[in-house]
């Protein structure tokens, strides 16, 4: 058995694997790239629980998990944070991602999946390319406070920077001209927040006294991760409904399955397939010892399908029962923006279900990201039924 994040089978469908890992490797070692990895829904829960004993502060992704200098590189982020500075930058932006605050974002939000919508064209277009991956970086810019004229860029600096060729952990040359591109456009916004202040993100947390270095390596983690998880999400539900058309017809038909259905797209094809960690201690998992000091991978693509948790996981059901969601992570590194990640989505189903009841999915012409733990679609052609 080898499992391989950079392969072909992993950025495709890692269902399978998956399976195999869960029954006969629960503790996986990968030699090759060096790290472990815990597939288990309990165990990959109790991981990241455990905070202490795995850390974020040596990075997240096997590429910089694995780096010489992984400490090093891991500075200045929150995601690369433990208690108490994450504690304390966390507490900086949690407000605008309360219940409460994002639920008040709506109108905002449903005025932009509209427009988005609206400008689609014909009984054929892709409803990934042309909707679900320019809108979400429209909300969370505009959350931000980045000028409209910039948004669409952001997205494809985020997309060069995540994509990884098979069999290579590393970002691509373009891929690292993407992100020092990005991260001197969005200091260069806080310096210019910090000038001249505006009612937005950016400049609440120059309020607060971060530098603009803090705040724009809190602007580029909330601009990655707000675009990426909803596109994906979003062309993953897509493709689950059309092969799914008596679960996209429950929908349709209550739209208060809307919250479950979200859920189980989350839960079934999760965006993010896993989160890294670094073992600070050695610990003992189903008679198998990971050693301290090694990166370790929480597989919560692989937990969300894991029998043990899942009555019937490989069934896609929008009637499911709610339960602890690993999909957007969990513990204290829950994603900041899942509330907001799951009203976006809600919300662009609940129009396209007004828009086009019926339409078909064109699976040849599918077309999935290679990005280091991101997993879904860049193409979703669809074409509507009468």
């Amino acid at each position: 058995m080898e499992f391989d994040p950079y392969s072909d089978i992993f950025f495709d469908d890692p269902y399978d694997l998956y399976r195999e890992l869960r029954d006969d490797a629960p503790v996986y070692r990968n030699d090759h790239y060096g790290f472990w990895a815990l597939s288990r829904y309990d165990d990959v829960v109790s991981a990241h629980r455990d905070w202490q004993t795995f850390t974020s502060t040596h990075g997240i992704t096997i590429d910089m998990l694995t780096a010489s200098n992984a400490q090093a590189m891991a500075q200045g982020s929150i995601i690369f944070m433990d208690p108490p500075d994450h504690d304390r930058m966390r507490g900086l932006v949690s407000r605008v991602f309360t219940p409460k605050a994002v639920a008040a974002l709506e109108p905002m939000i449903r005025g932009l999946v509209n427009h988005a919508l609206d400008a689609l064209d014909g009984p054929d277009f892709d409803l990934v390319a042309d909707f679900s991956a320019p809108f979400p970086v429209e909300v969370i810019s505009e959350i931000l406070g980045v000028p409209k004229a910039d948004r669409q860029q952001i997205r494809h600096w985020t997309d060069a920077l995540l994509h990884r060729e098979p069999g290579n952990p590393k970002p691509t040359q373009a891929g690292m001209e993407a992100m020092l591109h990005q991260v001197g456009y969005l200091y260069d916004l806080a310096a210019e927040k910090r000038r001249h202040p505006t009612a937005d993100m950016f400049s609440a947390l120059i309020e607060t006294g971060l530098s603009d270095v803090e705040v724009a390596g809190f602007g580029g983690l909330l601009a990655a991760a707000g675009s990426e998880t909803v596109t994906k999400l979003i062309g993953n539900g897509v493709v689950l409904f059309s092969r799914n058309p008596d679960e996209w017809a429950k929908v349709r038909d209550d739209r208060s399955l809307l919250v479950p259905a979200v859920e189980e797209i989350l839960r079934y094809w999760a965006p993010s397939q896993y989160q890294g960690r670094w073992s600070t201690a050695e610990t003992t998992w189903h008679g198998v010892t990971i050693p301290a000091e090694q990166p370790v991978l929480l597989l919560t693509g692989a937990a969300n399908r894991d029998e043990r948790a899942y009555p019937d996981p490989d069934r896609f059901d929008v009637t499911r029962p709610l339960k602890l969601n690993v999909g957007f992570g969990h513990g204290i590194h829950t994603c900041l923006g899942a509330a907001l990640a799951r009203l976006e989505s809600r919300i662009a189903f609940d129009e396209i279900a007004n828009r086009w009841p019926h339409y078909q999915v064109d699976e040849s012409g599918c077309r999935r990201v290679h990005m280091s733990n991101v997993a879904g679609y860049s193409n979703v052609p669809v074409r509507i039924a009468p």
